[in-house]
């Protein structure tokens, strides 16, 4: 639950300013949220109520500047609403806290262990990830969930999270030419889901598989034709040398 007092009159997200004019510190910042979106995008593909954001920012309060995230999910809002699609996220627009949030950490530390995991907190938002592909001696995947508003760390890789119906996880892969540590969504019983180039792959792999069978059927058929000709030939051959020899086939 927010616990902000808002005032009577809100500004809409068109009024309020739709960035914070803060670079990324790096092309991690927007790659990992961007395969993560890229996916849904895919999965979700008939699904129309749900956003994830990248680098985009969360109003709570119009005083106030927003939240921005290196990505976040929400479920239940409309996929967009017009053709310009959102300049920012604004809570008392939208009536929905988003469930998941992205941080990833940079050289440029940017208090994602402190005081973003409790602004986090505070706007009820149900996971916290916090990826820092720099750790060597911590996990550098830290999934937490709130609970009677504390995040608890999650144990494991990946991460199930049943409210939003996908698990978390990170594993080296190839994304974009680069071959490293990424992070995907994984299914129930942790089976990854394929990023688009290895949808398409697997999409090429299975239009192939199923020309190969349309040729294999259609050479099958072929020879059933040949086989019928050649036995309808051996009957006509038969009929005929018994009329020859002066035999009714009909009565045989």
């Amino acid at each position: 639950m927010l616990k902000y007092k808002l005032p009577k009159y809100l500004p809409s997200a068109e009024e309020l300013p739709d960035s914070d004019e803060q670079p990324v510190d790096n092309e991690l910042q927007e790659l990992l949220p961007g395969l993560l979106k890229a996916i849904l995008l895919i999965l979700w593909a008939e699904r129309m109520d749900w956003l994830f954001g990248v680098d985009m920012g969360i109003y709570y309060h119009p005083d106030q500047p927003p939240i921005v995230p290196d990505g976040f999910l929400s479920l239940g809002v409309e996929r967009f609403y017009d053709e310009e699609l959102r300049p920012s996220y604004v809570l008392w627009d939208e009536n929905v806290v988003p469930i998941f949030a992205l941080e990833v950490v940079s050289q440029n530390y940017r208090k994602e262990y402190t005081d973003k995991k409790d602004d986090y907190a505070d706007l009820g938002i149900l996971y916290y990830v916090v990826y820092s592909s720099r750790r060597r001696r911590k996990p550098r995947l830290e999934v937490y969930k709130l609970i009677d508003g504390e995040y608890v760390l999650q144990e494991g890789n990946p991460i199930w999270m049943p409210e939003i119906g996908l698990g978390i996880g990170c594993e080296r892969g190839n994304y974009s030419g680069v071959t490293r540590e990424w992070l995907y969504w994984y299914d129930e019983q942790g089976k990854r889901y394929p990023t688009p180039q290895e949808w398409i792959q697997q999409e090429s792999i299975r239009a192939i598989e199923a020309q190969q069978q349309a040729q294999q059927a259609q050479v099958q058929a072929q020879q059933a034709q040949v086989q019928a000709q050649q036995a309808q030939e051996r009957a006509e051959r038969l009929a005929a040398k018994l009329r020859e020899l002066n035999i009714d086939p009909d009565r045989i």
